[in-house]
């Protein structure tokens, strides 16, 4: 099975980012937009693995108390001038990383290792080209999102809005001609008390 474990998306802020998506879309219609039943804000991809029983049930232990997670600003992967991934920013108060340390930690036990580096959240809505985010030698430009870059250069930053998360997901991925197809499989609240932490500013 090929799993991973995400936050849901409000669907107020989901449909301010389909609006967005939408309208930046008319600007770059040849290049993969990502469909909005997609969105998440991923935790943790774990792969292909035969370990759900287990995940399933060390997940329990994982205890956070709710957290913000705020919607705004947008950009590009590897970098303005050579765009091949779109995304919508995502900032979190303190708890999202200490979330993400927690899930890490107790996956880790059993053999599931995070990506190595910070934990720096952002949604894709586009991808052009190879759709790397990062550049490897050699690799052509891609130019289908470039009049996307140029329009968000005349608008304001966007902001889709602040959420408050209440839970966090086990998720399977099943590829098909398609695209991507995400199941639910387990829920798991977030409701250790905790002290009161500023809002995202």
């Amino acid at each position: 099975m090929r799993l991973f474990i995400a936050l849901d998306i409000d669907p107020e802020i989901r449909q301010r980012i389909v609006t967005f998506r939408n309208e930046m879309r008319q600007f770059a219609p040849d290049v993969r937009w990502v469909g909005s039943e997609t969105f998440h804000i991923t935790l943790q991809f774990l792969g292909e693995t035969k370990k759900l029983d287990e995940i399933r049930h060390s997940l329990q232990a994982v205890k956070s108390p709710p957290l913000q997670v705020a919607f705004r600003g947008a950009g590009f992967f590897p970098d303005p001038k050579a765009p091949r991934v779109f995304w919508v920013g995502i900032a979190g108060d303190q708890h999202l990383q200490e979330l993400v340390a927690d899930i890490g930690g107790v996956l880790a036990r059993l053999g599931l290792e995070r990506d190595a580096g910070p934990y720096k959240p952002h949604l894709t809505l586009a991808r052009s080209g190879s759709g790397r985010p990062k550049s490897i030698p050699g690799e052509r430009s891609a130019p289908g999102l470039q009049p996307v870059r140029a329009t968000l250069e005349e608008l304001p930053p966007p902001d889709f809005g602040t959420m408050t998360a209440h839970e966090f997901c086990l998720y399977e991925s099943k590829l098909t001609p398609s695209g991507s197809r995400y199941t639910k499989l387990a829920r798991y609240p977030l409701s250790r008390p905790s002290a009161d932490v500023p809002l995202i500013s």
